[in-house]
């Protein structure tokens, strides 16, 4: 029955997950430690092994239709990586009080940067513009032709990548929901880009954090193959509602989900 339960947990968090390109971690991990009662190192483990599927599965989904930055996510890479590994080994250090509070922190702010832009696309209609070294075009459903933008501010995407690395780590939720709002809102990124982008990205960054969990003991391996069995179910099921899905929509539904998942954490870390 608990491999059951865990099989629809993680269906519902792969449609999330991949329809707002956070990976799913986000809302399984609340689940686990919340719902199941594991410890958060145990919940973090078994999702960083759902956000790699999810990341495999949805990345092959947006093969040839330009929404991956490719050349973006590989840069960036090399900071969320390294924040990876770091987060991985400060997790056995830190109190499960600490983490959920610091869950319900990271998740509240992604909710408020989220419906600060619910208005900005980030897009640039000159088909001519200078897109620099990381800019790209893709075709958006909204307009309903190609359109371009520009990344700004790497510096910041890149430090803003470290610590989405360390997070996911800490907290097994993929380092999206720092990812993508800082990529969207102060980098010029747009929503349907950034989330591609970063859920190709929190593949290769759990995969690093999840090797620690791993020579820890902490991933209970029926769990999470019945997490992973569902994740695959859920995320065809959100590959194909977000290509219907208007940008301001899927802007609401993340920051809502994030903040009934930041309400829940911080009071789980108030009362253990």
């Amino acid at each position: 029955m608990q491999l059951l339960v865990v099989f629809a947990a993680g269906a519902v968090a792969g449609a999330f997950g991949a329809l707002l390109g956070l990976g799913g971690g986000i809302f399984l991990v609340p689940f686990l430690n919340l719902g199941l009662h594991l410890p958060m190192t145990a919940a973090a483990g078994i999702s960083l092994v759902t956000v790699i599927a999810t990341s495999t599965h949805v990345s092959a989904g947006h093969t040839g239709k330009h929404l991956m930055n490719m050349r973006l996510a590989m840069t960036l890479e090399v900071a969320t990586a390294a924040g990876g590994v770091l987060g991985g080994l400060t997790a056995q250090l830190l109190a499960q009080q600490t983490l959920q509070r610091l869950f319900g922190l990271m998740t509240a702010f992604s909710a408020v940067m989220m419906l600060t832009r619910l208005r900005r696309r980030n897009v640039i209609l000159d088909p001519e513009a200078d897109l620099g070294r990381f800019g790209g075009r893709y075709h958006e459903e909204e307009s309903g032709g190609v359109v371009a933008y520009r990344v700004h501010r790497m510096p910041l995407a890149l430090a803003a990548s470290f610590l989405a690395g360390n997070l996911s780590s800490l907290l097994g939720i993929g380092g999206a929901v720092i990812k993508v709002p800082v990529l969207n809102i102060w980098c010029g990124v747009p929503m349907r880009v950034a989330a591609t982008t970063s859920v190709f990205m929190i593949g290769v960054t759990a995969t690093a954090g999840a090797i620690i969990y791993y020579g820890h003991g902490q991933i209970i391996p029926e769990l999470a193959a019945a997490a992973v069995l569902g994740v695959q179910v859920g995320s065809r099921a959100g590959f194909r509602l977000s290509a219907r899905a208007s940008t301001r929509w899927l802007k609401v539904l993340m920051a809502a989900v994030l903040l009934v998942v930041a309400a829940l954490m911080f009071v789980r870390g108030s009362t253990a």
